[in-house]
């Protein structure tokens, strides 16, 4: 073991910590401590340090009475140190069960979900976790047999999260926690192989370092190299976006035929979708190539083809189906109507005969069947068909609301009335409403 390095590792960290902080700025740390000899190594570092920090423990529940005694000792070691200690129960399991997740993604989840409330609620600037650089390589293999992109190749992320202890391997903190007497709890639940991660931890990587006796110094290269990547083509994917991505009402559209410039175009649809849900290489392909009208559906997101476009917006959260209007006031949900006193017809004004309306009001979305009688226009016209001829998108008639009178439809808002609505010249009680 390298003694000198491990003289110098509080110095190491303390720059580490400096590089990731801006100047000037108020620092209050929240260090991650399960009571493993990697964050009880930086806890004990960070008591060197002139930092003010504070320190979180998950009770993950997953060991019986072996996770509350982990709880107690780190709530002893902080005490013993003075430093502010925060603790949280989680039913792991039967979360993951629910969820229908791995424990271990459960945890995760369940983890920085609540460090992140612990930072609204005490104002940390940073968190701060022990991952060394022998989970950088584990991460590293795991992404890279489920297929990931350069993203995930790039290792555990360092942006949000303070992780100085990276460029360590688990030898050298083991070493450091032996030579300052550091005590630690051992995780008996890392000693088998049930989670893949323990599995590479065992049978792969001390194989591979047998046959590469410097696998974690050269990984540490490589990795370097593949985030430096990472963040030029990030880059270009952030241009693209700016350059082609045009902003509409409810989301983007994108240029079918500026996509199909891209080279290679099943990089660019990866990089330019993924962060929206949409990960299926093969799916963005057929859609490049589909009618007008399909779509692909993310949890979050629809990416739609219209006609020479791609429509790209977020899920509407879910407006009640019929919004009474009692007309005392302008509507401000789930659009905005006002009562005007003088206004000419146009697109966005409709200028009704109140005495043939049956008060109150509704607004609602279009349903099937839906028809209405178009100024302008002789006969009745099917809603569906008058979107249809006035082209209008996937996303465009999901968003349309109409103005109704009792089951009949007034005005397509924004857009056309029903003239057997409109007011005639020698109306006499006339309700005009615009809409924003």
């Amino acid at each position: 073991m390298r003694k000198d390095y491990l003289c110098r590792m509080k110095a190491i960290v303390h720059s580490k910590i400096e590089l990731s902080l801006a100047k000037n700025q108020h620092v209050n740390l929240l260090l991650a401590c399960s009571g493993g000899v990697d964050s009880m190594v930086l806890l004990y570092l960070l008591t060197q340090l002139p930092y003010t920090f504070e320190v979180a423990h998950c009770n993950f529940k997953l060991r019986t009475t072996e996770s509350d005694d982990d709880e107690i000792f780190v709530k002893k070691i902080t005490s013993d140190y003075g430093i502010s200690f925060h603790s949280k129960p989680f039913m792991t399991k039967q979360i993951a069960e629910n969820q229908k997740i791995s424990t271990q993604m459960a945890a995760r989840d369940l983890r920085y979900e609540w460090f992140d409330e612990l930072k609204d609620k005490f104002g940390f600037t940073h968190v701060l976790t022990a991952h060394h650089l022998d989970d950088q390589l584990e991460t590293f293999l795991i992404n890279f047999t489920r297929g990931s992109g350069l993203k995930g190749l790039t290792g555990i992320s360092s942006k949000k999260i303070l992780r100085p202890l990276l460029s360590f391997s688990k030898d050298e903190i083991v070493a450091y926690a032996k030579e300052n007497k550091i005590e630690w709890r051992e995780d008996r639940s890392n000693d088998g192989d049930d989670y893949f991660r323990n599995a590479l931890r065992h049978n792969v990587v001390p194989r591979w370092k047998e046959i590469s006796p410097n696998l974690l110094e050269k990984s540490k290269d490589s990795l370097q190299l593949l985030t430096l990547a990472q963040e030029a083509l990030q880059h270009q994917i952030n241009s693209i976006k700016d350059k082609h991505f045009t902003v509409v009402e409810n989301g983007f559209t994108i240029s079918v035929h500026a996509l199909n410039s891209l080279i290679p175009l099943k990089y660019y649809l990866h990089g330019l979708f993924s962060m929206y849900g949409f990960t299926h290489i093969t799916d963005l392909m057929s859609l490049m190539t589909a009618q007008s009208g399909k779509y692909l559906e993310s949890t979050s997101h629809r990416l739609i083809r219209d006609r020479d476009h791609l429509l790209l917006s977020p899920f509407e959260v879910n407006a009640k189906e019929l919004i009474y209007w009692d007309m005392t006031k302008n509507l401000s949900y789930p659009i905005n109507l006002k009562i005007q006193e003088e206004g000419l017809p146009s697109k966005k004004t409709a200028v009704l005969d109140a005495k043939a309306l049956k008060f109150p009001l509704c607004v609602r979305k279009s349903k099937s069947g839906d028809y209405f009688y178009p100024s302008g226009m002789e006969g009745k016209k099917k809603v569906s068909k008058y979107f249809k001829d006035q082209k209008f998108s996937l996303l465009q008639k999901e968003a349309q609301w109409l103005l109704c009178s009792g089951n009949e439809i007034v005005w397509i808002i924004g857009n056309r009335v029903d003239r057997r609505f409109a007011a005639k010249t020698n109306t006499q009680n006339t309700l005009i409403i615009t809409c924003a």
